[in-house]
Order: C-alpha cells, then structure tokens, then sequence
C-alpha cells in the first residue's frame, strides 16, 4: 500500500468556498501556493534558527514529543515562537486571513499561540493518533480546559470548531520525510482514539501528502492527527499559527514583547491582543527543551 491519503484534493488560494467545506467535512484543507518566494525564504531561514537553537540542547536527540521530535512551542521559555519576524510574518499572509475569516464568520477570532513542530532524520517512531482540545478536566490537571457541560449532554465535539490550526510547509512534504497523518471526519467522533498497537494500517497510511512547500494545511484541532517516521535525510518542519473562535478562550502565555508588537500591522496587532506582554514586562525569549 502507498502512503498518503488518496484522491487528496490541494486547493489554490482563491478557492475559499471550497475550502471551507472540505474543511467542515473533513476536518483539515490542504491550499498550496498560498507564501510568496519571499515569505517562504524568510520562513525557511527563521525555521532553521529555531531548529538550531534546540537541537544544540539535545545532541542526544531525545526530543520532547518523542525520540528526536520537537514542539517548536514545548521548546521556547514563552511557550510561542511569536518573538521571531518568520512567525509575525505569517499573521499577514493574506490567502490565511480570507480564510480564517471564512471559517469563522468572523473577524473577531484571536491568536493563541505560534508553535508548530519538527522532526529529525531518523525519528523512527509513530506518534500515537490525539486530539489539540479536550473537554473539561480538574484545574489541578491542566490550566487548558476546554469545555464543560454539568448535565455531561454535550461535548466539545458537538461544537463548531472551538480553534484552528495553520501548519506552513517550509519545505516539500512527501511520505519519507514525516508528513502528518490525519483521520478524516474524526473532528466531530466520539470513539476512542485507537492506542498504536490497535490503530487499522488504513489510519497509518493517512497521510497529508504529497504537498509541496508555500502550501498550508488547516486543521479543527479536534480531529484525530499524528506524526509518522521521517526515513529522509531531512529535517521536517511545520511551524504553525493557532487562531481561538471568537467566542472560546483558553489561557494564553504572552509571546511577544510590547515594544514589538507596536511594530506589528494593524490585523497582527488585533489578532496577537492576547500574546502580548504588559509594557513594562521584560519578555524572556530562548530555547530550552521543557517549557515552563
């Protein structure tokens, strides 16, 4: 069997009607063309920064999302890569604003974080199929949650879709190098997500690709999704933007400094209003392998 989800469909930019409904039904919308030449140089050069700066802690290669994977996000002291120009770019990227706000129906909609992951040549493992979002948990478990219904009637699933996420491809994706895989339709499922062992070789092979780099791929958070290996010679990048529906919050840590954020377009200014750091905070930004 081949890997890669079949019969993928790759939107252009200016197809945002349909991308809002392969996104509704199936849970993630793959549109490529969407970074100029220029953004995605400066996307490629701020990704290999953040990589290096990591990698440099951990000459074992343990990772942080398993052996020699890593959270962009879980690798920062701010929990964001927000601090770095390559991720403040992609808040401008045009074709993602047309569509967030056809997602959302709204312009109110707010960023909650600027993360994404990488993974290494040689990260031989599956990451196991999860969720972004999850329903209602103890304060003593997560500051995160999500949602909660004391008649225990509905779910978060039963929601719109309560945050989106946009992964940028800096670099061609293809079924060697790691790409994602997504279980289509799983956004609105109540089953339990299968552990390793009992995942079908269906969901395995489920995989965002091939797709070339400038494209982005959209995701409600909710549907089932998981790293595969990555057997290139490569490393495998897709930073991210994270962007709460208007009407859901979840605790946000401040990810830029206020002096930089003055900086920032009008449309950044408004959807980083929650990220951003008091005006006398001093912002300390770097790399470490567990974020606080």
């Amino acid at each position: 069997a081949n890997s890669g989800i079949q019969g993928l469909e790759i939107l252009k930019p200016t197809e945002v009607e349909r991308a809002v409904g392969l996104f509704d039904r199936d849970g993630f919308v793959v549109i490529e063309d969407v970074l100029s030449t220029d953004e995605l140089a400066l996307l490629q050069s701020g990704v290999a920064d953040a990589v290096a700066e990591i990698t440099a802690l951990d000459p074992e290669g343990l990772g942080n999302r398993g052996a020699k994977r890593y959270s962009f996000g879980g690798s920062s002291l701010t929990r964001s890569q927000l601090h770095r120009p390559a991720w403040q770019m992609l808040l401008s990227v045009e074709p993602v604003i047309q569509l967030l706000d056809a997602i959302f129906g709204n312009p109110d909609y707010a960023l909650r974080s600027a993360s994404g992951d990488f993974c290494l040549p040689g990260a031989a493992d599956y990451q196991r199929l999860h969720t972004d979002v999850r329903d209602w948990e103890a304060p003593d478990k997560t500051p995160f949650s999500a949602f909660h219904d004391p008649r225990g009637r509905v779910s978060i699933r039963d929601l719109p879709c309560p945050y989106v996420c946009v992964n940028f491809l800096p670099q061609d994706v293809h079924a060697l190098n790691g790409p994602t895989r997504q279980i289509p339709g799983t956004q609105r499922s109540r089953e339990r997500i299968p552990g390793l062992k009992a995942e079908p070789e269906w969901m395995r092979l489920s995989t965002v690709c091939p797709a070339p780099a400038g494209s982005i791929m959209v995701r409600d958070v909710r549907a089932w999704h998981g790293g595969t290996p990555n057997l290139s010679d490569e490393v495998r990048s897709i930073p991210n933007l994270e962007f709460y529906a208007p009407w859901f919050r979840e605790p946000v840590v401040p990810g830029i400094a206020y002096a930089d954020h003055q900086l920032l377009p009008a449309r950044a200014r408004q959807l980083t209003r929650f990220c951003v750091a008091e005006k006398d905070h001093d912002l300390v930004t770097g790399a470490t392998l567990r974020a606080p």
